[in-house]
Parts: structure tokens; sequence; C-alpha cells
């Protein structure tokens, strides 16, 4: 019997790891949302929600759904450490045969994770989400992330799948493969291709916030983008030294040009302005790739420190002594 026949849902355990912060305008409809579409489906549902240190009621309004929902559970981390860590510390707390990743923002229509389920029961080991429309997000935002991972794309080795984000099913062995992989600077989304397994897309329109804010503004976006870039490709430092060496050429040539003319005319190469923009451009470069070997050095010194990733301050609805 093949491993394709042998999977089937009915007897299996789904965790759904939702991260949440300053989420009290929309958990709860969230928590009705995912009982609506996942409760009753001839599985053992387990909702694992990860509070990353919110600062409004979230907490006390997901304390009140674990003490009414038995297959709920509640993570509460001791500070924000951010949306991948969160996400990574619901993965070392779920006991499913099969995880969800999905969000507290209902972006991502829970309904999905129905049609996730039935490519994991043909073989799949991940099903990512792959979004075909988004009309509710800002021409600027669209406009970034398609060509985000067109770029990173071309600086990686490791392919990851266009216009996707964090909402995934991925099978029990490839939540172990992902927990084995110790690195602080965290991009979910390319860990997983990078591990491989079988993995299949499965498009859906996403939806616009229930409420609340979005909680990648410019800035963290930007930062974001840098640590998928910075974690699968070491393009950066080897184009420092393809600038490098473009920079040396030209200034050679520059010598060359002015030793010719010396010799074999009666002119000088002169002036000032050319030499002020070689040494400013320069600088520039010197400066720009300095910064790029920098994050490199930061995060080699961040992974040094081997600090743990995340603290739990609190736990509920997981059944064992260490509940509160």
């Amino acid at each position: 019997m093949t491993e394709q026949t042998r999977r089937t849902s009915e007897h299996m355990t789904l965790s759904v790891v939702v991260p949440c912060y300053n989420e009290q305008d929309v958990i709860e409809t969230t928590h009705t949302e995912l009982m609506a579409q996942l409760g009753d489906r001839g599985f053992t549902l387990e909702l694992i929600y990860v509070d990353d240190g919110s600062r409004d009621n979230t907490r006390e309004l997901l304390q009140g759904i674990i003490a009414e929902c038995p297959p709920a559970r509640l993570l509460c981390l001791s500070r924000n450490f951010g949306h991948q860590v969160a996400v990574s510390a619901g993965l070392d707390h779920a006991g499913g045969d099969v995880v969800v990743i999905i969000d507290a923002d209902l972006q991502d229509p829970p309904s999905v994770i129905l049609d996730m389920l039935a490519e994991w029961e043909k073989g799949y080991d991940v099903a990512y989400g792959q979004r075909t429309d988004r009309p509710a997000e800002s021409w600027f935002k669209l406009l970034s992330a398609r060509y985000f991972y067109r770029f990173i794309n071309r600086l990686s080795d490791t392919d990851i799948p266009l216009d996707t984000g964090d909402f995934r099913l991925l099978d029990r062995r490839v939540v172990e493969a992902i927990r084995q992989m110790p690195e602080r600077d965290r991009f979910l989304r390319g860990m997983v291709s990078w591990v491989g397994f079988r993995q299949v897309a499965v498009p859906y329109a996403r939806q616009a916030r229930h409420a609340g804010e979005s909680k990648y503004p410019l800035v963290k976006m930007l930062r974001f983008a840098v640590d998928g870039i910075v974690s699968f490709s070491a393009q950066p430092l080897r184009l420092a030294t393809w600038v490098g060496t473009v920079v040396s050429s030209l200034a050679v040539l520059g010598i060359f040009y002015a030793v010719l003319m010396r010799l074999f005319t009666d002119h000088w190469v002169s002036g000032w302005t050319f030499i002020v923009v070689a040494m400013l451009f320069l600088g520039g470069i010197q400066l720009l790739f300095l910064g790029v070997i920098g994050e490199y050095i930061a995060r080699i010194y961040q992974q040094g420190k081997e600090r743990p990733l995340y603290f739990v301050s609190h736990r509920a609805g997981f059944g064992d002594e260490t509940d509160h």
C-alpha cells in the first residue's frame, strides 16, 4: 500500500497555528470561522493561538475562548518576538499529524484549509496558498510583493513559490524538519521551500482584513525583505566583489588614460569635479557594501549568542502540568 492511499483525514489530528498580535477586533470572529469550517469533520482538531505579546485585550479574549472550546489552546509569549518567531513557537507546540499556519486577520479564508487537506490526502507534504487575487491591497504592496519574490529567486539557490505567504499546510515530517533549523532571523516560507518534500500550490483569492490594521507597515516589510534575501542568498556578498572589480578596472583605465595623455600629448588630465565625483562614488560604494557585509556579520553575531528563540509566559489548554 502506498503512502498516498494510507493518508486519510478521518483518524488524524489537525493542528492550526494562529499567531496573534493586537487582534482583539477580529479574534472571536476568526475562532468562530475556524470552528465552522473545521469542526465536526471526522478528525481531531487542535487550535493553537499564539499571543505574541499583544498590548490590547487579545489575551483576555483568547482565555475566554480557551475556557469554552476544548480544541483551543493558548500560548502566550513573554513579549513581542515577531510574527515568524510566533509561528515557530506554534510549530514547536503543535502535536498534529498535519499543521496549518494561518493569520488571525481572516485575509486567508479558513475554507481553503479543506482544499489543502485534500492535497495532503493525495500525498503532498506541503500545500501552500497561492494568491490569485488581492483586491483589498494597495498598488504599492501588490507591486512590491510581485517583484520581491522574483528578485529573491534570481539571487537564491532555493526557489520560493511566487505570490505566497505563510498560509500553508505542513505534514508532520516537514514540521520536524523545520524544527531542526536553528536560525534566529527566520524566513519561514523560504525554510519550507528549502527542506523540499512534495509541495503543491492551492490557489485562492485573498480577502480584505476583517478588522484592525496591518502588522507589516513599510519599515517591517523592508526588514522582512532583507531577512529573506540575506537568509537565502550570498549573492549580495559576491556582488561586492564584482562591483569592486569593475570600479578597480575603471580606475586602472583612468590611470592609463592619464599617463598616455601626459606622455603623448601636451595636456594633463585636469578638473577637480571629476576627482570629487570619483571620490564620492568610491566612498558610496564602500559604505554600501560595508552595510551589506554588516548585515551578514550581525546575523553571525546573533546566532553565535545561542539565545533561545522565544520565552513562554503562559500556556493553557494543553492538558499538562505547565498550564497556569
